[in-house]
């Protein structure tokens, strides 16, 4: 689809789930992949690299924590002293603490902002100067459609992903003198292990409300990044990519 060889990437949250399928796709698009996440995922981390490797792809794999500052600088480190460079970072990891909002408490409303909204920015301040010094980068956030039209027992986490597209609207301006884009993409109902558990009567709700008819596959969000990720997507920059089956037309 893309060609994206030569091209370091850096995916957080990509034991599981959507970033597992976009650390997938980047590589099968001839990346060399880090697949990034907590220390007790790394059985995860060392089976999705595995599987990468497997299809003729190029892998490997650190641990952080995207609310700690020294964790995410130090793995940031690590991939370019291994690799050489870091070309593309996508900002995935992600975490839900659902809750009411007069019910939710302070620290369910700051381990999702911490984990949702401050890792990345501390995973994109730390990539900016490898960036800014080889002169081309790529940062790609995954945000949310309730970022963009709120969702009532999520005001933390919708705070964090609208948090995150204003993010991504100020990186991108300050970073583009220096061949660097930065976009978000925009998910909306995605078929998951954890939608799977949900009754038909839910999912078919979901369902009404999306005109395609459909939930979405991680495939769908993993190939928007690829395209913002690749050459093609240069002239890109502060965009939000709606991907949610026509379910919210900003």
């Amino acid at each position: 689809m893309f060609n994206l060889s030569g091209k370091i990437a850096l995916v957080t949250g990509a034991s599981q789930g959507i970033g597992e399928v976009i650390a997938k796709e980047l590589a099968s698009q001839g990346a060399t992949v880090v697949c990034g996440s907590l220390a007790f995922t790394e059985e995860d981390l060392k089976r999705v690299v595995a599987e990468i490797q497997g299809a003729g792809g190029k892998a490997d794999y650190v641990l952080l924590n995207m609310a700690e500052g020294d964790t995410v600088r130090a793995a940031v480190t690590t991939v370019v002293e291994r690799h050489g460079g870091l070309h593309i970072l996508v900002n995935n990891a992600g975490i839900t603490k659902d809750k009411l909002l007069i019910q939710m408490k302070e620290e369910e409303w700051d381990a999702v902002l911490n984990i949702n909204l401050k890792g990345a920015f501390l995973a994109t301040q730390a990539v900016a100067k490898p960036m800014m010094k080889q002169r081309w980068g790529r940062i790609i956030n995954i945000a949310s459609v309730v970022g963009q039209m709120g969702n009532a027992g999520q005001a933390n986490y919708v705070s964090a992903k609208a948090g995150l597209i204003g993010l991504t609207k100020t990186t991108g301006r300050e970073l583009a003198s220096r061949n660097i884009t930065c976009n978000a993409v925009a998910p909306g109902y995605i078929a998951t292990a954890m939608t799977d558990k949900l009754s038909d009567e839910v999912k078919e709700s979901f369902n009404k409300q999306i005109p395609l008819g459909r939930m979405g596959t991680p495939a769908d969000i993993a190939s928007a990044v690829c395209f913002l990720a690749s050459e093609e997507a240069g002239y890109i920059t502060g965009c939000t990519i709606p991907v949610n089956g026509g379910m919210l037309m900003p």
